[in-house]
Order: structure tokens, then sequence, then C-alpha cells
């Protein structure tokens, strides 16, 4: 297990050198180019590094290249966000090939797993100019350094290999959402058609409806009623209309006949449906009675290997406000399990704010570990345009930055304060989101800017998915972990594989149990966006 959030800044602070402002070449324009190190974690026998280039300069930075010494006896081991090579303790690490130039005012980011205790870099260069070697602090730049040494011994845990291993048993979540088969035009065939089926674990089916104190069917056209072509089937096998389960529900069946290994989990309530939970809170055995009775239907029983619960957010506002108590959450899940017994699934989707005396703050999600196999803290939709006015910002950075809106908005704020509840880092996984947000109304290229309201979407107006994005406004930067693009007047922010290998070394390096995605339809048609997560995770 790693340190805790507090404790990575405060050593990363401790450590701090000033970052020299390097002249590059007159081509470039007035100002510099520069590069800083930020210990992002450290437990001794191996650390976490964030690397920032940042154009200073008043004219785009088409390519750059970070040369730099590791002191003897510390090693890279794993990288990404960079293409790195290694000449003995000499390390290169040049802007990927899919990364546009570097707009004036922006930043560019990438990071590494080393060896043993962090050791600042030597003889760095940036573009082939000198650009200091030290660390920059990852606190408020108008924090004052700190003169205490940190200390020598990682806290009483035990420490992670500096090279976490493949885990085999990684869990690779996506949600299916049941009404992306009219507009998106998104069936079961295309989870298979796209090799996703693959390399999904499990399948949450999104949504279930919560209301009258019970669940129910969202949409039963959808879910069994749907006849499907033969062309459009999963086996190639059309319905007959005198079968009696089609639908969804039917093509999931036959998902799970090709690929015995995954299973498939129904999701209820979502943004729209949680407002069923209040009532469903106040008897919660006649809810998970309910809830028994619709999942282990007999027309269905074979398609659903448990439940999620997906409460946004118990004793909170979401769409709709509730104020069932700290306890209510961890109540209703005692009883859902109680009616679901191993091997039958129980999870939860839950908040990632960690913002002080925030959603996570005032809810018992620690309690409600002893019957849920995993939860899924929802780190993406920090930031959007329903701040129409901006700032801009990238809706799921994996670390804080300077201009970051909101304190407590980024996932390692998430994990780490999760981890702090007495949470088991292997019962979470790590979120990520297969679509964008973005505003209009825009003239500065980094994060931060001003804005006039929404960008336009395919469907809606703010968001959009990846496969769209990668070709309408491709990344132009990254900041946090996480890529942004400006296209004329319109700023998006998404993740790209690369941006999602970084994330899947932190899950990795985190100790989390994988990671879950919203949503299938998202990613390209060959599963762009999955495979990165698969392969990240080992």
């Amino acid at each position: 297990m790693k340190r805790s959030l507090r404790q990575a800044l405060w050593a990363g602070a401790a450590m701090a050198l000033a970052i020299a402002a390097v002249p590059v070449t007159a081509a470039l324009g007035a100002g510099s180019v520069t590069t800083a190190f930020a210990v992002a974690s450290d437990w001794g026998s191996g650390h976490e590094v964030r690397v920032t280039v940042a154009n200073g300069t008043d004219a785009p930075v088409s390519t750059w290249r970070v040369e730099f010494d590791l002191p003897a006896g510390t090693t890279m081991s794993s990288f990404w966000d960079a293409d790195v090579t290694r000449t003995g303790d000499h390390y290169v690490a040049v802007k990927k090939s899919w990364a546009g130039a570097l707009a004036p005012g922006a930043t560019a980011s990438w990071g590494y797993i080393g060896s043993g205790g962090y050791r600042a870099p030597l003889n760095c260069t940036v573009n082939g100019a000198p650009c200091g070697g030290g660390t920059q602090p990852t606190s408020s730049p108008t924090d004052p350094p700190s003169t205490t040494a940190p200390p020598t011994t990682p806290p009483p845990t035990t420490p992670p290999p500096t090279t976490p291993p493949p885990d085999p048993n990684a869990k690779v979540v996506g949600y299916f959402a049941e009404w992306g088969v009219y507009g998106r035009n998104y069936h079961v065939k295309n989870i298979h058609t796209s090799g996703s089926a693959a390399k999904l674990t499990h399948i949450n089916y999104a949504f279930g409806n919560t209301t009258g104190g019970r669940c129910t069917i969202g949409d039963s056209y959808a879910a069994y009623e749907k006849a499907y072509s033969a062309a459009d089937s999963v086996d190639g096998v059309a319905d007959t209309w005198d079968q009696p389960l089609r639908g969804n529900f039917n093509q999931l069946r036959k998902l799970k006949r090709m690929y015995p290994n995954l299973k498939v989990i129904w999701s209820f309530g979502g943004w729209t449906w949680s407002g069923g939970f209040t009532q469903a809170a106040q008897n919660p055995a006649a809810f998970a009675q309910s809830c028994y009775n619709l999942v282990k239907d007999p027309r269905w029983a074979d398609v659903f290997d448990g439940i999620d619960l997906d409460w946004e957010y118990p004793n909170a506002c979401g769409l709709t406000c509730d104020s069932s108590g700290p306890n209510a959450f961890k109540n209703l899940v005692a009883a859902v399990r109680a009616k679901f017994p191993a091997p039958n699934l129980v999870t939860a989707a839950i908040t990632a704010d960690a913002s002080a005396n925030g959603k996570m703050d005032v809810t018992d999600y620690a309690g409600a570990m002893a019957n849920l196999d995993w939860i899924m803290p929802m780190t993406y939709d920090f930031f959007g345009a329903w701040a129409a006015q901006g700032p801009t910002a990238p809706h799921s950075p994996l670390y804080s930055y300077n201009g970051i809106p909101q304190q407590g908005f980024w996932t390692d704020a998430a994990i780490q304060k999760l981890k702090d509840k007495g949470i088991r880092p292997d019962k979470m996984l790590l979120g990520i989101g297969f679509y964008g947000r973005g505003w209009t109304g825009v003239t500065q290229a980094a994060p931060g800017g001003t804005a006039t309201g929404p960008a336009p979407g395919t469907y809606e107006q703010g968001i959009d998915d990846y496969k769209v994005l990668k070709n309408s406004c491709p990344s132009t930067g990254t900041v946090a972990g996480t890529a942004y693009a400006k296209c004329g007047s319109n700023w998006w922010s998404y993740d790209t594989p690369s941006t999602i290998n970084g994330k899947m070394a932190y899950a990795r390096t985190q100790g989390l149990g994988g990671s879950f995605f919203w949503e299938l339809s998202g990613d390209t048609s060959n599963g762009e966006l999955i495979s990165a997560i698969k392969s990240g995770l080992g």
C-alpha cells in the first residue's frame, strides 16, 4: 500500500528544487520550455514520478525530447505517455507520435515507475538545453518549500513490489447501456464483433429502475421483447415470434454461451433513477426481496450473476437530494447481500468526491464493504460544461494540477481517501470514461480558459464519445494524466489509449482490483480503449 496523498505531497515538496527557465531557440519565440519532475508516491522500494513539459514560449513546440540520467542503483521499470529509451543510466523520453504540437502555455505530462526510493534525475535537458534536475512540489506554488527532511522509511505497511506484476484476476468491467440499442444502434453483438467480450470479465447491464421502494424493469421492450434478426444477433440466429425470451437479455445469454467465463451483473439506479433509493432505504428487506424476485425471474435467471447498486448519492444530492442518513447505504447493501449470498455478486458504483466533508464523508461506505465484492468510485465527470462559463478542466484528472477548479476532485484523491477509510485497494476498481466533456467559446488552449457554454455533441451538448472525438478533435496535450484538445472554439478533455495506459499503471501500483468504464458504445469498433485497459492491467 502507498503512502497517503498528504504524505506523498509533503515528501515531494520537501525535495523541491528550483526549475530553471531554459531558452530553447529563437525559432520558438520568446519564453522558455521547462521540464519538472514531481514525486507522486514513494514507498521505499519504489516510487512513481510525474514529468511535466511546459511550453512557456509564444509559439507552438512541434516536438520535445527530455534527456536525463538516473543515479546509480535507480532504474525505470515502466513508463507511460512518452516513448522512452535507455542506454545504461541515461534515458531519453520523446513525445508520442499521436500527440500534437504543444501550444503556447500548454503542458504535456508523462510518468514512470522507478526502483528504490526517489532520487532526483541528473543532467536533465529539454530539446538539448539544460532544464535542471530537481523536483517540483505538487502542492500550491504559493506554499513555502518544506525544509524538513522527508521520512527515511515507508509507513508501516507492506509495500508493493517495484514493478507490480500482472494480475490475471484483475477485473475489467464495462457498462452496457440498455437504451443504446436505439439511437446509438449499439447491440450486444457489437460487444463480440469489437473484440471487447474477450477482454471483459464482467458486464454491468444498465439500468434497472428503483421506484416504489423496489427494483423494477427499466425498458421492457429493449430488455426482453425486441426481436433480433439473424444479421443483428450475436450468434447469427434470428428470434422467432413465439420464443419466451428476446431482447438484450436473450442476446446476453447467447454472448455468455460464447464466452463462458463472462459474468453479467444487473445494475440498478444511475443518475436518472437513483431517487427511488430514498424510499427503498425505508424498508431495505422489502427492497432486497423485490430485487431478488426480478433478477432471479425464471425467464432470465441464468443471464445474471449478481446485482449492482448505483445510488447517486446516499445522504447527499445528485439529480435529487437524499437525507436517509449515513447508515442507509450500508443497511441497504446488507439486506441485498442477505438475499444474494455468494457466489452471487453484489457491487456498487459510488462517489469519487474526495473534497473535505464531501459526498464521500456523509455515507458509511467502509461499513458496507463486508457485504460488497467490490466498489467502483466514479472517477470521471469531475468537471464539465454544467459550469457553462468554465473554467475548462479535464473531466477525469488522475492527479491534481495547478489551477484545478475544486480540491479533492481528482482520481488519486478519491483512491487515497477510500484507503484512509480502511477500504482494501483490491476491492476498488478504477473508473474510466469512454467519452469526453467539452465547452465552446474557448480561446485558451491550456486548461483554465473561459467559455460560453457546452460544446456541441452527437447526442447531447457538452459530451461526446471517444470514437467521435479521436477524429473530430484529436488530442493536443495532456494534463494530470488525461488528454485535452482545442479545435476552433471548442475545448474537450477525454482519455486516449495512451492516457489509459498511464492510469492502468497507476491502478497496478496502487494494488487496485482492476478497472471499470462507462460505457461500451463510446469505444471504437475495434475496441481501442478496452484494449488499452486490458493490456495496461497486464
